[in-house]
């Protein structure tokens, strides 16, 4: 799901991509945050996984590094490290900086528009429609919407732009697991707004394109936030708004 790096692109003297205990360690334990298994407020005792994961302490430190930096662990002086809690304050901050970001990042496609740029994002969307078609897990089908947003901002090339995304990526990815969003219906309806993102930046139409992204990020926004105040999909925005 991490990507290579904005772009793709790798520089000569860039080193090898090797991968370390603490990586196994973190992706054990991401996996088991995002599905339930570690919960929001959970002290993680570094001694305690240790011994479970049959590691020492080396790699399950480096491991909580890796998370802190995904959003998912909060590390604290004097009470250690904790998953973190997802709050409605969080998800609002999550998307009003989608909502800045993504645009920008659709116009700065646009700008160097070539087929370089745009087969990364059309293989994106071209897999979640074939899987979607065949029938996939709601833990899939968040996955690869995220994936597709990771494209995009993969063709700017934009090294800060993509760093600014990353910190977004897991904790937008969490959301839509935990508040169980990704239904049948989320799923045709993610599906026709990639398609729209995908077809206004091909045909290089700036403003159709950020009102395509704005009008995705905005949908996903009020499904996750009606799902906090317990009422439908079909509750007025200004409804929403009165409940903040």
């Amino acid at each position: 799901m991490i990507p290579k790096g904005a772009g793709g692109a790798y520089s000569a003297l860039r080193p090898p991509n090797r991968r370390s205990l603490g990586d196994d360690v973190a992706d054990q334990l991401r996996e088991a945050i995002l599905h339930g298994d570690l919960v929001g407020g959970q002290y993680l005792r570094e001694e305690e996984l240790a011994r479970k994961l049959d590691v020492s302490r080396g790699p399950v430190r480096d491991a909580f590094v890796f998370l802190e930096r995904d959003g998912l662990v909060r590390s604290t002086r004097h009470k250690g490290v904790t998953v973190v809690e997802l709050t409605r304050r969080d998800l609002h901050e999550i998307y009003t900086l989608r909502s800045v970001l993504e645009p920008l990042a659709v116009d700065l496609v646009i700008d160097r528009l070539a087929e370089a740029e745009l087969a990364g994002i059309e293989a994106a969307l071209a897999e979640f429609t074939a899987e979607v078609s065949a029938g996939i897990t709601a833990h899939r089908a968040a996955q690869l919407d995220v994936e597709f947003h990771d494209a995009i901002y993969s063709a700017v090339r934009h090294e800060r732009l993509y760093d600014a995304w990353s910190r977004l990526r897991m904790p937008a990815y969490w959301f839509m697991l935990s508040r169980n969003v990704a239904s049948p219906r989320w799923r045709a309806e993610t599906v026709s707004g990639h398609a729209r993102i995908f077809d206004t930046i091909r045909a290089g139409d700036r403003d159709a394109a950020r009102e395509a992204v704005g009008e995705h990020i905005r949908a996903g926004f009020a499904r996750i936030e009606a799902s906090y105040l317990g009422i439908g999909s079909g509750e007025r925005r200004e409804d929403l708004d009165a409940a903040l």
